[in-house]
């Protein structure tokens, strides 16, 4: 069984990002990650360590995550990206927006925050990359390292807004591409399953409970929660 998951992953050039317990002893290569026990996770159900509009796992965009309240309940995001694209598709209004303050690497309100916007270091779900801290200077000393402009949450809600159905779009193009992908997976790791799912977060979610898919993680197991997620549509 691992010759085939190691020779799929070579012919159909997919790599390997797993988050685990292990990992916490070893420097994290994705910059976004952190550790799972510096992890704070606000919503609850079963899908709660995923983002609820991309699916991805938010322990491993830790650092770009945002929360607010939806509907009396707390939904927490990957980025910032997300909670806006939530608010505009469903229309519905971001109330008590949260995010990651990279000092402490706990929520704080977002308009306390100071964003450093477009550093060099890598973006989720966008083309920009968005950190936010608590404290203007530690934000100062961010961008004089990696770049980026420090700004507002109010002017950062501005900026992404005006590209964000241009990014949706962009984005749609990818998870199209990776759902072909993860139909692949599915079809040689997976056993099979006729539940339907309304977004990846559910899909990742009963797969991981029903353990469906073995030791499946990172990108392949995005890939497959977004292929089982379309299938519904």
């Amino acid at each position: 069984m691992k010759k085939i998951i190691l020779s799929l992953f070579v012919v159909i050039g997919l790599s390997v990002s797993g988050f685990s317990a292990d990992m916490a002893k070893k420097p994290m290569k994705n910059f976004r990650a952190v550790p799972m026990e510096q992890v704070q996770i606000l919503q609850k159900g079963k899908a709660k360590k995923f983002c609820p509009v991309c699916g991805m796992t938010l322990p491993m965009f830790y650092k770009t995550n945002h929360a607010a309240d939806v509907d009396g309940e707390t939904h927490q995001y990957c980025s910032i990206h997300c909670m806006l694209e939530e608010a505009m598709t469903k229309g519905i209004k971001v109330v008590n927006p949260r995010v990651i303050d990279n000092d402490t690497l706990k929520f704080i309100p977002a308009k306390d925050a100071f964003y450093v916007v477009g550093s060099s270091k890598p973006a989720t779900m966008s083309m920009v990359s968005k950190y936010a801290f608590g404290s203007q200077k530690t934000a100062t000393d961010f961008a004089k390292k990696f770049g980026g402009k420090i700004m507002k949450y109010d002017a950062v809600v501005k900026q992404v807004s005006l590209s964000l159905k241009k990014e949706i779009a962009m984005i749609k193009k990818r998870q199209a591409k990776a759902a072909k992908m993860g139909k692949k997976v599915y079809e040689k790791m997976c056993k099979a399953t006729d539940q339907r799912f309304t977004n990846p977060a559910l899909a990742k979610a009963y797969l991981k409970e029903h353990k469906l898919c073995g030791k499946l993680k990172g990108k392949p197991f995005q890939q497959v929660g977004l292929y089982l997620a379309g299938r519904a549509k």
